[in-house]
């Protein structure tokens, strides 16, 4: 009975806020953490078994066997944003866990020309000021196996904080859903339910600094825009399979599909949903040194002469662990095969077991 209230209650959402919420709010909680992920085209959903499962797939935190702690960083757009990750778990019991973790994506140091001129014409560049602009994400995870074998949920909590200098602010709050099944043959399957209830945003804003924004740009309209904003849900389904080789080697396999409830170039669309798939694979030589690389965001892109190309985005990773410190890198968007650019992600993570 409770399973089917939510299903309703997620498509009863999908189809009122469908047509009037903005369909990229909040875009920076998409971009992804942990490089090992990232190298595999975050096709992780389904065997995410770590301190980064509060993001990927909260179930998957009850794999954590001690406290662990993952941090990340890369840079985008010729770095000037940057991108900063930060996450905690620990286990509460042998059947649950919990886990916290905070995202920034910023770009700081932006020059403030609004004052350059005064009210008599004359330019004082000491009236130039510097501001940033920075989404935050602070995320609360919970976890649970539950008495069917092989399952397992997760439940995560979000608090959304978005600065634009002194101009404009926001909170919001939202809730994610995450379910695991590893089957008695190893086969793992995953479900990740973003933003199910709608992550909701309530903008405050300055209206003397628009209103100078306007004085200092002439034609520009600054009417203050409209205050709230609610980010539409997305599923991410995966399965995965670890393979052995002569005891010293593995290779995972993994399947993702991303699913969006509107219309957009994704290579399967209709005006209900878009899917596009994510490939990736890790191969791992005595859980000491991996090499990973996957490719997914698989595009249909008009072009001028009004034909459609396929793109998409390779991604590499490589890593190294030993025994509790695991260290990643990923590179992203190898060749430049989709209109995104390519990135460099640094990853650590640090299992406490190091320490016993």
């Amino acid at each position: 009975m409770k399973t089917n209230i939510f299903v309703a209650s997620f498509l009863l959402t999908i189809v009122v806020y469908g047509q009037t919420a903005r369909k990229y709010s909040n875009e920076f909680m998409n971009i992804g953490v942990d490089a090992a992920a990232l190298g595999m085209s975050n096709a992780v959903v389904s065997q995410s078994a770590d301190v980064n499962s509060g993001y990927w797939n909260p179930a998957g935190l009850t794999g954590i066997e001690d406290n662990q702690i993952a941090l990340m960083h890369s840079s985008y757009f010729a770095n000037i944003a940057n991108y900063n990750y930060a996450a905690f778990a620990m286990p509460l019991d042998d059947r649950s866990a919990i886990g916290l973790s905070l995202i920034r994506f910023g770009v700081d140091d932006i020059l403030d020309t609004t004052q350059l001129i005064d009210d008599q014409g004359t330019i004082n560049y000491d009236r130039i000021s510097l501001f940033s602009t920075a989404d935050y994400g602070l995320t609360f995870s919970y976890a649970r196996k539950i008495p069917l074998d092989g399952f397992s949920y997760g439940v995560n909590a979000k608090v959304i904080r978005r600065i634009i200098g002194d101009f404009a602010s926001s909170w919001g709050f939202g809730l994610d859903l995450g379910i695991q099944f590893q089957s008695q043959n190893d086969w793992k399957f995953g479900l990740m339910a973003r933003d199910i209830t709608t992550t909701f945003n309530a903008w405050s804003f300055d209206k003397d600094k628009l209103a100078a924004i306007e004085d200092a740009v002439e034609g520009q309209n600054q009417e203050v825009p409209e205050s709230t904003e609610l980010t539409i849900p997305k599923l991410q389904l995966g399965m995965s399979k670890k393979f052995i080789f002569h005891y010293d080697y593995s290779l995972v396999t993994a399947l993702d599909l991303n699913v969006r409830f509107e219309q957009n170039n994704d290579i399967i669309s209709n005006s209900f949903a878009s899917v596009t798939p994510s490939l990736g694979f890790e191969f791992g030589y005595t859980d000491l040194v991996f090499l990973r690389a996957g490719v997914g965001n698989f595009q249909n892109e008009l072009q001028l002469d009004s034909s459609e190309s396929l793109t998409f985005q390779p991604n590499f990773g490589v890593g190294f662990k030993y025994r509790g410190i695991q260290i990643d890198y990923a590179f992203t968007d190898i060749g430049d095969q989709s209109a995104a650019l390519y990135s460099n992600v640094f990853s650590l993570k640090l299992d406490f077991s190091v320490f016993r």
